[in-house]
């Protein structure tokens, strides 16, 4: 390995007591080809084996805890106990690659297509649209129907501790539920539940404590919990940069191992509500970088890029698309093969690359996902 990339390598302790063997997380990426009883496939096994030898952690795709928060076709379920065992099964391939194994938690809210959930009943924090052509209208939730999903988070919670995860991440991020509370689009409630920037944070702060909650009565050793966020929206009224510094600070207190900062672009700058001279990973390393762990995320494809994040003092750094597309990227930059990184695809690469048919037929027909190259 070349020595300047060490800082890489570097093994990371958590709050919680779970040790990460380097800095880089494989990040949650959706790959759509889990079984329709919503249990673990095997090309889903295979897919996550072949990528979870060299990181540190592998946060998984996430998975819906309620039926009415299914937000993918061939998204796997933690709705119930009966799916512990194809949980555990995850759990246990991604940990016999050394890596640690931490389950993504989830609710699609009003992002959900009516043909995946119930009855077509699709349910936000405000019968709120998004800004998309042909967006359903969600159902507002009722306030016992609200206490019932942060319920789900926490067994959902209980059923990874049961399965031998390491740990859960509460996806608060990218537009699905919990993001949906805390934005002032979806979030148009006049109860304890929407209106002042405070209350609007009620419902993602309930989960995290339920969540811990169960974490504090269930786990028998370190068990982690991160939370991950998108710092702004380009709607209006949107969460502003200035409305996240706020949620920061309230995550920071509730001692969380890591707050998963969700951007395509890790050097991004602010939109609206704070100085925009500044990178957002700069602003909240700034606010509660040293009260809680961050992970940075968003085109980092190369080893100087990763090194170029590591050295702002961001201690975590999650790789998605680059490493659906180069499985070792690790491990080439650990042996001293970072140039032999592979920044291209051709349509003949699925094979070799162990990639499942719905997400390389998700890759190919995208535009922009990936450069596609002839052979």
């Amino acid at each position: 390995m070349n020595s300047k990339y060490q800082p890489l390598f570097e093994p990371f302790a958590l709050r919680s007591g779970v040790e990460l063997k380097n800095r880089v997380v494989m990040a949650p990426l959706t790959n759509y080809s889990s079984n329709e009883d919503g249990t673990v496939s095997d090309p889903e096994i295979d897919y996550y084996i072949h990528r979870a030898k060299g990181v540190g952690m592998v946060i998984t795709a996430c998975t819906y805890v309620t039926p009415n928060g299914k937000g993918f076709p061939g998204e796997f379920a933690a709705d119930s106990d009966d799916m512990i065992p194809s949980l555990r099964r995850l759990a246990t391939s991604l940990k016999e690659q050394g890596a640690k194994a931490v389950l993504q938690i989830f609710h699609g809210g009003r992002m959900c297509p009516p043909d995946l959930v119930p009855n077509g009943d699709v349910v936000s924090a405000s019968a709120i649209a998004a800004e998309q052509e042909g967006a359903p209208v969600p159902r507002e939730l009722s306030e016992q129907e609200i206490e019932e999903i942060i319920h789900a988070f926490g067994a959902a919670t209980r059923r990874a501790i049961e399965a031998g995860f390491d740990g859960v991440e509460i996806h608060g991020a990218n537009t699905y539920l919990l993001q949906q509370f805390f934005s002032p689009h979806s979030n148009r409630r006049t109860d304890k539940w929407g209106g002042s920037l405070e209350k609007r944070m009620t419902f993602p702060l309930r989960v995290v404590d339920e969540v811990k909650k169960i974490v504090a009565e269930k786990a028998n050793g370190p068990f982690l919990v991160g939370y991950r966020l998108s710092p702004e929206e380009p709607e209006t009224p949107g969460i502003t940069m200035a409305d996240t510094l706020e949620l920061v600070d309230a995550l920071a207190d509730k001692e969380l191992d890591y707050l998963h900062i969700s951007l395509m672009d890790f050097w991004s700058h602010p939109r609206r509500g704070v100085e925009t001279n500044r990178t957002r990973m700069e602003l909240i390393q700034e606010r509660v970088g040293r009260r809680v762990a961050l992970m940075g995320v968003g085109s980092i494809k190369t080893a100087d890029d990763a090194l170029k994040a590591i050295e702002t003092g961001v201690p975590l750094l999650a790789l998605g698309r680059e490493i659906i597309i180069e499985p070792e990227w690790v491990q080439k930059v650990e042996q001293g093969r970072e140039n032999d990184i592979r920044t291209t695809v051709t349509k003949d690469d699925q094979s070799e690359l162990i990639i499942p048919d719905p997400l390389w037929q998700a890759i190919m027909n995208t535009p922009g996902w990936f450069p596609v190259v002839e052979k």
